[in-house]
């Protein structure tokens, strides 16, 4: 299967950066929990996650959090992998673009969901977050 054709917009980079300013304005206490946690964003999300998933499509994930949620780290974890928060940013494009909102605010919402799941919330704690906060 191919990739869909690429949306224009803001680069991998400038997509990074609108996520550091995103992480800048939370509040300390998170921020503190956040700094060993890795943002990274590709166009797309790689066949073998989106396998995992049962996903087909790789319009459907925009973001992902892998690693161990806040409340279970352990010192054993030495020599893991870092927390990583993937944004992909093909998928965030379609998304902004096909519901007329900002790219930066929609990469703020994926980014804030990815975080929630750092700190060990499921996504039907985060969707329910949501709802209550619109």
């Amino acid at each position: 299967m191919t990739d869909p054709l690429p949306y224009d917009g803001p680069s991998a980079e400038a997509m990074e950066a609108m996520a550091r300013r995103t992480i800048a304005a939370m509040p300390p206490e998170f921020r503190a929990e956040l700094g060993a946690v890795v943002v990274r964003v590709d166009d797309y999300a790689a066949r073998d996650v989106l396998d995992g998933f049962g996903m087909t499509d790789p319009m459907q994930l925009s973001g992902l959090y892998s690693g161990r949620p806040v409340g279970i780290k352990s010192v054993s974890d030495s020599g893991a992998m870092p927390d990583m928060i993937h944004l992909y940013r093909q998928p965030i494009l379609a998304e902004a673009q096909q519901r007329g909102i900002a790219v930066e605010t929609l990469v703020a919402h994926v980014l804030v969901h990815e975080v929630g799941h750092h700190f060990g919330f499921s996504d039907d704690d985060m969707h329910w977050l949501e709802d209550q906060a619109d």
